[in-house]
């Protein structure tokens, strides 16, 4: 977030002026990241147990699901429901962290067949891919008739907090500002993305988990150890002024003396196909 063969052979390679992310920055990053992801799991957990919980607001019946991207912490909550799972991410040394089945894959490029699953479980995993409707379409390809996709990811707002103050604290130290946190979806664009896409129903909501830090250099260590450092493709790759940081984390709201940072959680459902009618 901070600045975040198979189905994919055949399709055209996007024009390099479309892309926003740099996709190879942020394999790095999730590389880099593995072995301190566990630092952030209660974080990524209660963002999965929010949207996997949603299951329950359904009549399907799942068997078999595919996680993407997520760090360890979607698998296990989908086992425990009795649900065989398959993992991916673009990370190979993340996507080892799932246990199971596990392939190492683009949400770009996705290689799984047609009608494989009849779940996909994305949480907080889809906002650094750079055709997003695109990476929808491949998904739906890979639900079976009647199969769910759920899916989070950081909307407007997340972390509006940070970039205001990294964006005045850098035009007082330089008179300009560079780009440092992501670009976030609207909310009220996600429900139109799932429908370009072609799902069934598609519906768009919000979760919002407001973190609270007494350390605000703890804020910028955990969007480190959960991969989510600046992988913007025009991001500034000089090394930042020494007082940056520091004045921008001294401006960020306070709550009960502690540092206020906001994730703000668009949570998309749609079928492929129709939904399952109840029993």
């Amino acid at each position: 977030m901070l600045g975040n063969a198979g189905a994919g052979a055949h399709m055209a390679v996007m024009d390099p002026a479309m892309e926003v992310f740099d996709r190879r920055a942020v394999r790095r990053h999730r590389d880099r990241a593995a072995p301190t992801v566990g630092r952030v799991a209660d974080v990524l957990r209660d963002a999965a147990e929010r949207l996997v919980d949603r299951l329950d607001d359904t009549t399907g019946r799942f068997t078999r699901a595919l996680d993407v991207g997520g760090r360890g912490v979607v698998a296990p909550l989908l086992r425990a429901r009795g649900i065989d799972v398959v993992s991916c991410d673009l990370s190979p040394a993340m996507v080892a962290l799932n246990g199971g089945p596990a392939v190492a894959a683009d949400e770009e490029f996705l290689p799984f067949a047609r009608a494989s699953f009849d779940l996909v479980v994305a949480s907080v995993s889809l906002h650094w891919v750079n055709d997003l409707p695109g990476a929808l379409i491949q998904l739906r390809h890979a639900l079976r008739p009647e199969g769910l996709l759920l899916a989070s990811l950081p909307a407007l707002g997340t972390l509006a907090e940070l970039r205001h103050a990294l964006a005045e604290a850098e035009a007082a130290l330089t008179g300009g500002a560079a780009p440092r946190v992501s670009p976030f979806a609207d909310l009220r664009d996600c429900a139109a993305l799932l429908q370009r896409a072609g799902y069934a129903l598609p519906v768009a909501d919000v979760e919002e988990l407001r973190l609270l830090y007494a350390d605000p250099f703890a804020l910028l260590r955990d969007l480190r150890a959960a991969g989510e450092t600046n992988a913007l493709r025009e991001r500034d790759r000089r090394v930042p002024p020494r007082a940056l940081f520091p004045a921008a984390l001294a401006a960020l709201p306070t709550e009960q003396g502690r540092v206020a940072a906001t994730l703000r959680l668009a949570v998309m459902t749609g079928w492929a196909g129709e939904a399952p009618r109840p029993d």
